[in-house]
């Protein structure tokens, strides 16, 4: 391929009269690309023709397959994520013959969530192997994280084991200060210094994971849904699951299989955080050794003073309460600052973190 075509591809059609047309593969690759990106409204309005319309000729199917032929792995998966979030293309998890080609990855599994209500059961049928197979490459993910925020507390006692994890360098700094190199500001490090770990043995915790389910919390609901899977089994630990928008629905008795939990999710509708902390305070049996976890963008539709009043009442029998705010997907908060900040002032916790973040929090307070 000649720079030329390069910047034919990347510029798109109105390129052509100073770049020269496109032949066989890079034709369609372009044919492939305009189908998608071809939709962006924008192109309307800078007077470049407008892909999209040739659904009728280029199912979705077919579009999959060439772009399966045509682009790396990595592209593959930007093409399909945008076709699924940003174009809202519904027919990729709706259309049986898509199901069968597409391979599974986090952005299907947050459009199925969306578009399950427009399956029928032989559909709904097929979505679910993408549940169990983003489910199970998440899990195996964070199953890790959150067994090692529980695995055992530091102790000062040395120990012949090397681990990376146990490296205690303030030790070491002291056991190598005389190898200091003034000139070169380095230490030469002879002999580190390790510390062991103490097992953890816990007494029996509460942990209520309150999960806000509107329709911009897609990838939170995921993450809470595998992690409270992860935290369940942990020794000395009860956990609860909540999902809310303006009703509120206990999946507790499904926590153990993520799975079926994920697929009664109904994402959408308002939200309305003050009665779904209400009903977590409910489930508390023994306020200071229970930690309430509120996930949400803090966008309350019902009474912020209701909400702000619950949570106080929480804080103040003892009971830890992590605000925790949405996370985008590339891990940047975005929530109602104002209101986080009077969540704050009334004892809670408040921040973003990851959900193997929140194993370490949640290990860290039973510790």
């Amino acid at each position: 391929m000649t720079d030329l075509e390069r910047w034919r591809l990347i510029l798109g059609e109105p390129a052509a009269r100073r770049t020269g047309g496109l032949r066989d593969e890079d034709a369609r690759r372009d044919a492939a690309l305009q189908w998608l990106y071809g939709r962006d409204p924008d192109l309307a309005d800078r007077g470049v023709r407008q892909g999209g319309s040739g659904d009728a000729v280029l199912r979705t199917v077919d579009w999959l397959d060439e772009v399966h032929s045509l682009f790396p792995r990595e592209t593959i998966e930007r093409l399909e994520r945008d076709a699924v979030e940003r174009y809202e293309i519904t027919d990729v998890v709706t259309d049986p013959e898509v199901l069968r080609r597409i391979e599974p990855n986090p952005a299907l599994l947050r459009a199925v969530l969306r578009t399950k209500h427009l399956m029928n059961p032989a559909v709904l049928a097929m979505a679910r192997k993408i549940v169990e197979a983003v489910v199970e490459q998440l899990v195996a993910k964070l199953r890790t994280e959150v067994r090692t925020a529980f695995s055992g507390a530091r102790s000062r006692r040395p120990s012949i084991h090397r681990n990376s994890r146990n490296f205690d360098f303030r030790a070491t700094i002291r056991a190598n200060l005389r190898r200091y190199q003034p000139a070169e500001r380095k230490l030469a490090i002879e002999h580190p210094k390790f510390v062991s770990r103490a097992k953890r043995h816990l007494e029996p915790w509460q942990v209520v994971l309150l999960v806000d389910q509107s329709g911009s919390m897609t990838s939170s609901v995921i993450h809470s849904a595998v992690t409270a899977a992860c935290l369940w089994g942990l020794p000395g630990i009860k956990t609860h699951l909540v999902a809310f928008d303006t009703d509120v629905v206990d999946l507790t008795s499904d926590v153990t299989d993520p799975v079926e939990l994920l697929m009664k999710v109904q994402l959408g509708g308002g939200t309305h955080i003050a009665k779904a902390v209400a009903y977590g305070a409910g489930l508390v049996d023994s306020p200071r050794r229970s930690i309430v976890v509120l996930i949400s963008d803090f966008y309350e539709g019902g009474s912020e003073s209701d909400l702000v009043r619950a949570v106080k009442g929480l804080c103040e029998q003892g009971t830890h309460v992590l605000c925790l705010a949405a996370l985008d997907d590339e891990a940047n908060p975005a929530y109602d600052r104002a209101l986080a900040q009077r969540l704050a002032n009334v004892g809670a916790h408040v921040g973003a973190m990851t959900p193997g973040q929140l194993a370490e929090f949640v290990a860290e307070k039973l510790g």
